[in-house]
């Protein structure tokens, strides 16, 4: 056997060595995260698909005669970017659908080089813009992969991303997933539902506390893929605080549980893989109807000293 079978190394938890990465890189947002996915109690198949990243550049001064101090060790922030995606569609064509948009959306988007550049108002929205254009590149390689095989026939998928930089909370979406703040103990919601209840509320033909209820409220005004038409994108722009906590979720989560109880379960859970755990059991708890995906994301800001 060789010496390298088992390699005995102390290793640190993934989460302390991100954080002493954090600390050394001297990041001024620190994300700590949890995430869990549950087929549920009555889908065979999980078809949500999570992920969570971090990206950033580093510059490392090899070399100069400035006094120290005047340029920086390191630059550029990181940034943290969370997508869930909820697949639909007959057979696998679901699961492979939420899978496949992820993937494909993280491959487009992380080949633009400024993707973690400080904002300001210019960056920011041409950032909102890009993020529409890679959820549209998504749609198209969803719907040729449709095309291109019978078994995939109809299959698409909501996604709903959110990207963390400095104090900036970007969210795009499309579908029924969603993305909360939570500050201060209230819990605020980021994007809006594209399904038919929630127009028929928007139009004002039903009340708006009729939505939850309604028996058209799973069927989505906007997907990808699908052959649900040029997607329609949901971009927003939100401030990030020291202290506030971003939840993403399946519907599989809001299908069960109320606002009110997810933020009850965030004031009660005071860790982040905690806090999801407790999301997941309150949704199986009250039927698990459908797969259930949450992604949780503490943050803390480095003030400047």
């Amino acid at each position: 056997m060789s010496e390298f079978d088992h390699d005995k190394t102390p290793r640190l938890p993934a989460a302390e060595l991100l954080r002493r990465e954090e600390e050394s890189f001297r990041f001024p947002l620190r994300v700590e995260l949890g995430a869990l996915s549950h087929p549920g109690k009555v889908r065979v198949r999980n078809e949500d698909h999570y992920l969570a990243l971090r990206l950033y550049r580093a510059r490392e001064t090899l070399a100069t005669n400035l006094p120290e101090g005047d340029l920086p060790a390191h630059t550029n922030p990181a940034g943290y970017v969370m997508v869930v995606a909820d697949g639909i569609g007959g057979r696998s064509g679901g699961e492979h659908a939420s899978r496949r948009a992820i993937g494909a959306l993280i491959d487009v988007a992380t080949r633009i080089p400024d993707w973690t550049l400080k904002l300001d108002d210019l960056i920011a929205g041409e950032l909102m813009q890009r993020a529409e254009a890679y959820f549209g590149r998504v749609d198209a390689i969803l719907e040729a992969e449709a095309a291109a095989d019978p078994a995939l026939t109809g299959m698409g998928t909501t996604m709903t991303m959110v990207y963390l930089l400095d104090r900036d909370l970007l969210v795009a979406h499309v579908g029924d997933s969603r993305a909360y703040r939570f500050r201060d103990g209230a819990l605020s919601r980021l994007t809006q539902d594209q399904t038919m209840a929630q127009a028929l509320a928007d139009a004002g033909v039903i009340a708006a506390e009729e939505v939850r209820s309604h028996r058209q409220r799973h069927i989505l005004t906007g997907a990808l893929g699908a052959k649900s038409g040029v997607p329609r994108v949901e971009l927003g722009r939100h401030d990030l605080q020291d202290g506030d906590r971003v939840l993403v979720a399946s519907d599989g989560l809001t299908e069960m549980v109320t606002d009110e109880g997810i933020a009850e379960i965030l004031r009660r859970e005071s860790d982040p893989t905690a806090a999801c755990a407790a999301l997941v059991a309150a949704a199986l708890d009250r039927g698990g109807t459908d797969n259930v995906t949450v992604v949780v994301a503490d943050c803390r800001l480095r003030t400047e000293a």
